[in-house]
């Protein structure tokens, strides 16, 4: 898939450019060392690149377009997958994506915010900015998962809840408070997953889990840095300030306890080999639903309540 290749990743996608020239040419002919050379280069090459990303770097791999969104993550780990649409009130929202599947031939419910691949996707999907009508559909799928005890996986992948008029109109910011409190509440298990982009209330919405963990090159935020600098000092340009100060890497959420564990990704990102890291996924999900469903409800709810208020540092000047 041919994509606009970021700054600091240009190395890299030359030398993946020149193997698979070398390789092209290999099926056709005779065998050289060349390709084996390159493939070392090219797996030292993004050793060195990856060894020194910058937050803001991290924030642009987030948002990388060939990353695997939810639909990757549905196909890779669960089955019998069945979508169900629309939040009874007003419509659908194609931004997220909803419905049971089984895990490990158990049932389970599966939310997530999905992004579009080409143009046409990417309209329809609202770039993965959810209306209201998104967050209430999968409120709904939450509590039909609770009426029938199933488990219950969220993907996380958004630049944020879409601000439009009619989201607003439609009371976008009830919705995800809503989201909040219900999640809160909810009987069965729910582990989070956020696999690119945690952007602010729009991410939050369906953030609330008794598990929560991040890919390697995720981020979250209240905000993104783009917006941070604009706000904070009337310069966009000053993006890679505003995410240093976020501190909305894995490696500064999981410091502060606002995340659980941080999940590997392939050398080069979760793009470079979306199979292996959906098996990630997948290995994360069944070490950690096993003891949670052993938990009574009540416990569930009261441990979850207290991780989310133990959240956050404070420091007394």
């Amino acid at each position: 898939m041919s994509s606009p290749t970021l700054p600091f990743l240009e190395p890299i996608e030359d030398l993946r450019a020149r193997l698979a020239d070398v390789e092209s040419q290999e099926q056709v002919g005779s065998p050289s060392t060349e390709a084996g050379s390159l493939r070392q280069e090219l797996e030292k090459t993004i050793q060195d690149v990856f060894a020194s990303l910058t937050p803001y770097q991290r924030c642009q791999l987030a948002r990388h377009p060939e990353r695997p969104y939810t639909l990757a993550y549905l196909h890779g780990i669960f089955s019998d997958f069945t979508e169900l649409h629309g939040d009874r009130r007003f419509g659908d929202d194609p931004a997220i994506v909803a419905g049971f599947a089984l895990f490990d031939g158990e049932p389970v419910a599966v939310i997530g915010h999905q992004k579009g691949r080409d143009t046409a996707e990417k309209l329809r999907r609202n770039f993965g900015m959810p209306r209201p009508e998104g967050y209430r559909k999968a409120l709904r799928i939450m509590r039909l998962a609770a009426r029938f005890k199933r488990p219950i996986i969220t993907f996380v992948d958004t630049p944020g809840a879409y601000p439009g008029i009619d989201a607003e109109e439609r009371g976008q910011a009830e919705a995800i408070a809503f989201n909040l409190v219900e999640m809160a509440a909810l009987p069965v298990p729910v582990i989070v997953i956020v696999t690119g982009e945690g952007g602010s209330g729009g991410a939050l919405a369906l953030g609330i889990g008794d598990r929560v963990f991040m890919l390697e090159h995720a981020v979250y935020s209240v905000i993104s840095p783009e917006g941070c600098a604009a706000i904070l000092w009337k310069d966009q340009a000053r993006a890679s300030d505003a995410a240093q100060a976020l501190r909305l890497t894995a490696e500064d959420l999981k410091g502060l306890g606002v995340i659980d564990d941080i999940l590997p990704e392939p050398l080069g990102g979760a793009h470079m080999d979306a199979g292996a890291m959906a098996e990630t996924v997948a290995d994360t999900i069944r070490s950690h639903l096993k003891p949670l469903r052993k938990l009574k409800p009540d416990v569930l709810i009261q441990r979850r309540y207290k991780k989310f208020r133990a959240m956050g540092m404070f420091l007394d000047r």
